[in-house]
This record gives structure tokens, C-alpha cells and sequence, in this order.
């Protein structure tokens, strides 16, 4: 037997061995449970392999780009300094942050964070502020103030501060469901802190069933009653109140919704809006804006659009009124 022949038939063994060792295992669900960001996240999907490591390197990375609450993070050094070079994800959060502050005429604006921590719900423990502190504080909010040019964000004012809390919990849903992708996954659902991305179908073979939650009075419960319940097979929900996050002044409410053309706590007889998008990051940072339109305005502004599913629930009369477009309309579960 010749040497020739013999390496052929050991390669051939060799290419054998590896097609066995890297063929992928039986497909079957997988969950991954955790906190991330005081919140809890839940995420299911089929597939050969166990990725929990590759989910919390996504969320890791998404907490180094664009938490406020991790001082080393790059948003944190951008609030600090004046300019610096975006990575990939606050590149993403920029511009879809532009976009839906250009189209909601400047009711969702990142740079509110000053404005929310002196209200008490940032990272520094503030009190009510006074008008005079408000008009102060106004002068360095708004997004036109930010730019991103040749890769580098910078700020018109050192006092400009970006805060991407309302819009990044919907883009780490999306991350994670890209990573999924990248490793065969066809269906999943990734849930953080209620914002939700999915595709393909659930265990039974049928579209994600996602339920909606009413307002409730009682901000601290547990329980939740379902306002209705969504079937989806690709895209992302977010939903935005004020019913449970505030904030107590005597026999006042005060909201962490805070309006960035005012300056001042939203209050409006909107309870709660709930979006439906192509992607979570869009349906989250749409939900924050639409709990600044309130309702009239975001009834006019969604009536027509095919492209956002949206419901609102609101006090009115002392009587919850639920709207929703016809685009919403047609992924309620029958």
C-alpha cells in the first residue's frame, strides 16, 4: 500500500470524524432565566445547543455600551466627557433614536436624563425642582444637541447627558434574538423586563401568544390581569405606564414619565400604550413617546399607520377606555 493511498484514506477518515463531531444535536427548547438591569428576563428557543453563555456575553455588551447605572460604560464616559467614538450599539441607538424623535415631534428625547433625575427617578436622588430649576436644566435637553458624525458622538453643550433606558431593553431583546439567529434558531421569544421579541412559533407549533397586562391601582402587586392577548410569529412589543413607577408628593402622583419639551412629570388620563413593531428597540422607544403624546395625539397620530400595532388604555370619566388601531387590531388572538 502506497504512502499517497494511505494519507487519502486518513484524510478521509479525519473529514469523516469531523462531520460526526460537529454535526448538531437533536433540536429541542431551551430556557434561560436571569436578572439583568433589576429586571427579569425570561427567553425560550429551539435549538441543538445550550447558548446561556452567548446570551449573557449579548447582555453584557449591551450593559458596557448603554447602561447609565455602569459608570464605565461608554454611555456613562460620553456623559462625563464631551465626545467619543460609537461602537455598534450606540451607533444603533442614536440613529433610531433620531428617527423616532423626528417622527413623534421631539416627544421621545434621550436627553431628558437631567430632567429625570431631578424629578427622583435617575441615578441621583433628586427632589421636586422648582420652575426656575426646570427652565435651567432645559436648556441643555434635546437631541438636535447630539451628533454623530465620521463614528464620533458629540454633544453642543458638556451638560448634555444621553439616558437610552427607554429604548435599550427593547434593543438587548433584539440582540439577543440576532444571536439566536446567527446560530440557526428559527423560534424564539426573548422577554426582558415585559418587552418582548420573538419569531417562528411556540412549543405547540402556533404563533407566540403574548398577554397584555391592565393597569393596576396597586402598583406593587404581583398579579397581573390581561387586558387582552397578542399572537405573533416575528417582531417586538413594548409597553410603556405610569401606573406603577412613581413617585408620592402629598395626595399628588408624580410619574417617571417626564415630558422633554416641559420639563415637568407627565400627567394625562393615558394609563398605559402598549407598541407593537418590526423590532423591540422601535417599540419601546415608540411606547415612551406615545406616554408623552397622551391620548388624543396618539390616537391621531397612529389611527392610520400599518407599520405600528398600537393600543392605548386610558382613565376616562373614571372608566378605563381601551383604543387600538386596526393594525393592533388584527393580531389579537381569537
Amino acid at each position: 500500500m502506497s504512502k499517497k493511498y494511505i494519507a487519502i484514506v486518513i484524510a478521509a477518515v479525519l473529514g469523516v470524524a469531523a462531520l460526526i463531531w460537529t454535526r448538531p444535536g437533536p433540536q429541542q427548547w431551551h430556557e434561560s432565566v436571569g436578572v439583568v438591569w433589576t429586571t427579569e428576563y425570561h427567553i425560550m428557543y429551539l435549538g441543538s445547543d445550550d447558548l446561556s453563555d452567548s446570551i449573557q456575553a449579548v447582555l453584557q455588551q449591551v450593559d458596557r455600551s448603554a447602561s447609565v447605572y455602569n459608570k464605565s460604560s461608554l454611555v456613562a464616559q460620553f456623559n462625563d466627557g464631551n465626545s467619543l467614538v460609537a461602537n455598534a450599539i450606540l451607533d444603533t441607538l442614536y440613529r433610531a433614536s433620531l428617527v423616532v424623535h423626528q417622527a413623534s415631534d421631539g416627544a421621545f428625547d434621550p436627553t431628558v436624563m437631567p430632567l429625570v433625575n431631578a424629578w427622583g427617578f435617575g441615578y441621583k436622588n433628586g427632589s421636586l425642582p422648582t420652575q426656575a430649576q426646570i427652565d435651567s436644566i432645559l436648556q441643555f435637553v434635546g437631541l438636535e444637541k447630539v451628533s454623530l458624525k465620521d463614528g464620533k458622538l458629540a454633544k453642543a453643550d458638556p451638560r448634555v447627558q444621553l439616558d437610552f433606558s427607554s429604548i435599550a431593553k427593547g434593543l438587548a431583546c433584539d440582540e439577543v434574538g440576532r444571536m439566536l439567529r446567527r446560530n440557526g434558531v428559527t423560534s424564539f421569544m426573548v422577554e426582558i423586563g415585559g418587552e418582548i421579541t420573538c419569531a417562528g412559533t411556540n412549543r405547540e407549533g402556533k404563533p407566540w401568544r403574548v398577554s397584555v397586562d391592565m393597569p393596576s391601582d396597586q402598583p406593587d402587586t404581583v398579579s397581573h390581569e390581561a387586558a387582552l392577548v397578542l399572537a405573533l410569529n416575528d417582531g417586538g412589543v413594548a409597553t410603556s405606564g405610569n401606573y406603577r413607577k412613581f413617585r408620592e408628593a402629598g395626595a399628588e402622583r408624580i410619574s417617571h414619565i417626564v415630558n422633554p419639551k416641559t420639563g415637568r412629570s407627565q400627567t394625562s388620563d393615558l394609563l398605559s400604550v402598549t407598541v407593537v413593531a418590526p423590532n423591540c428597540m422601535l417599540a419601546d422607544a415608540w411606547a415612551t413617546a406615545c406616554m408623552v403624546m397622551e391620548t388624543e395625539g396618539v390616537q391621531q397620530m397612529m389611527q392610520g399607520r400599518d407599520d405600528l400595532g398600537v393600543m392605548t388604555i386610558s382613565a376616562i370619566d373614571d372608566q378605563l377606555v381601551v383604543w387600538s388601531n386596526a393594525r393592533f387590531a388584527n393580531l389579537i388572538a381569537q
